[in-house]
């Protein structure tokens, strides 16, 4: 792959590398964060491609690496209790934005959460998503199952009903 292809592969994936990044951070300003340190990284380990038409799931891997990094470095792992207390101190900024369907996905485990984001929002099979989460295919069914569950519970007294 060249570079002219892999700008205009990141161009067709800005939707779904800010989804990743919102599911796993949180914060825009880290979302931004991390999408920019993934492209550097892609353009400079674009040598490591081995077949272009892994491209996408190459550069959502990357992605996903440097959210857990930003992650780490931080050590942000918000509560829920904490992001409300902070809205209803500065105001309500952004709480319009999320839906209570987002807020239940946030609070699911991490590696859940990449799961159901890749699943569901951006139609990844579960192959593929094994292959960005370095786990088997049964764990990737395992942990959508126990997403499904989950979700389903948090949901069913709010406006969602699952069938």
């Amino acid at each position: 792959m060249k570079k002219e292809e892999l700008g205009k592969l990141i161009l067709a994936s800005q939707e779904t590398m800010y989804r990743v990044a919102k599911t796993l951070l949180y914060s825009d300003a880290d979302c931004a964060d991390a999408i920019q340190e993934a492209i550097v990284k892609a353009f400079s380990k674009l040598h490591t491609l081995q077949q272009d038409q892994y491209a996408k799931t190459w550069l959502i891997k990357i992605l996903m690496n440097e959210c857990y990094s930003i992650m780490r470095k931080e050590k942000r792992m918000v509560s829920l209790e904490d992001y409300n207390q902070k809205i209803s101190s500065e105001g309500a900024v952004e709480k319009s934005d999320y839906s209570e369907l987002y807020e239940a996905i946030y609070r699911l485990p991490e590696q859940t959460k990449a799961a159901v984001t890749l699943y569901y929002l951006e139609g990844y099979s579960v192959k593929e998503i094994a292959g960005i989460l370095d786990c088997s295919e049964s764990a990737v069914k395992n942990r959508l199952l126990r997403a499904r569950n989950q979700l389903k519970k948090e949901l069913e007294g709010g406006q969602f009903v699952w069938n």
